[in-house]
């Protein structure tokens, strides 16, 4: 994780310079920044009915790509709506990156406006997980959190587990047992499937406290489908959980490597974005690993 890494900043006007040369046929519509605590891409509301998504930073670029050639191909089999691209944007006006125009979708993401019924999203995200397992894979590209969680962490979890420990934030000895543990998991043996590879709260919608859609499939790629599971944590309460694997339909190693993925993503992820850099992720981080940590063993 860096904060160097980025491309150039984008604003409302350079969407409005990129609109009006490449898609005339929504120059003149409003443009408006929308907020949001991602790290990858930047948001744009254009007119009632479309949304611009740009890279920001330079990790993310291959992402427009991607969801351009797959996300039609997958959405008619998921059992939620998802991002439905209608253009697709190249370098221009200064701006170096691959962007996406993409159909709106009413709703409010999960972290501002949180699942009030927990039972239908354990259901309907479960449920998500299994079609999206079930489509080809033929020529689909490994996502980056397709592989084990240690190729992600890069090292980086015994120095975040002493950083948040240093804040009084966890117990050192608890935590670096509770990773051990997940370190001694055996990897995965079966065929990559696609997974999402970032269903955390700021990537679901809600309308009316329901689940709605699942957005940003930056992440989207085939590989272990234990990533998938890490919303078990993130979202969803003790007594959600159940229904949730239960619709996932994931065997017990599966789900012991996605609780490995909640404790390491959430504790990484703190450390990294606590102390005010960004306090949306590490909210979002400290309950993934807080509800995944009571569940280890000593």
């Amino acid at each position: 994780m860096t904060t160097t890494d980025t491309a150039p900043a984008v604003d409302a006007d350079l969407v409005r310079r990129l609109v009006a040369a490449q898609f005339p046929q929504w120059a003149g519509l409003p443009v408006r920044e929308m907020a949001t605590a991602g790290t990858d891409n930047a948001m744009f509301r254009l007119g009632d009915g479309h949304v611009v998504r740009l890279p920001k930073a330079t990790w993310a670029a291959g992402d427009a790509e991607k969801e351009q050639r797959w996300l039609p191909r997958l959405a008619p089999g998921l059992p939620l709506d998802v991002p439905v691209p209608v253009g697709c944007g190249v370098p221009g006006e200064g701006y170096g990156q691959v962007w996406s125009v993409c159909e709106w979708l009413d709703g409010q993401d999960a972290y501002a406006a949180p699942v009030t019924d927990l039972a239908h999203a354990a259901r309907e995200l479960g449920r998500f997980g299994v079609a999206l397992r079930a489509a080809d894979t033929s020529g689909g590209p490994r996502s980056y959190r397709g592989g084990p969680v240690t190729d992600w962490e890069d090292g980086n979890m015994p120095g975040a587990i002493r950083g948040l420990a240093d804040r009084g934030l966890l117990d050192a000895r608890r935590a670096t047992a509770a990773w051990e543990s997940v370190l001694r998991l055996p990897a995965y043996d079966g065929p990559p499937v696609w997974v999402h590879g970032d269903l955390l709260p700021g990537n679901l919608l809600t309308r009316d406290g329901r689940l709605s859609a699942v957005i940003d499939f930056g992440g989207l790629g085939t590989g272990d489908p234990a990533i998938d599971t890490m919303a078990a944590w993130s979202l969803f309460t003790p007594d959600a959980r159940p229904l949730f694997r239960e619709a996932a339909q994931v065997d017990d190693a599966t789900w012991a490597r996605g609780r490995g993925w909640a404790l390491c993503w959430g504790i990484v992820t703190e450390d990294y974005y606590g102390g005010g850099r960004n306090p949306v992720l590490a909210a979002v981080a400290h309950r993934t690993w807080t509800q995944a940590l009571p569940e280890f063993t000593d």
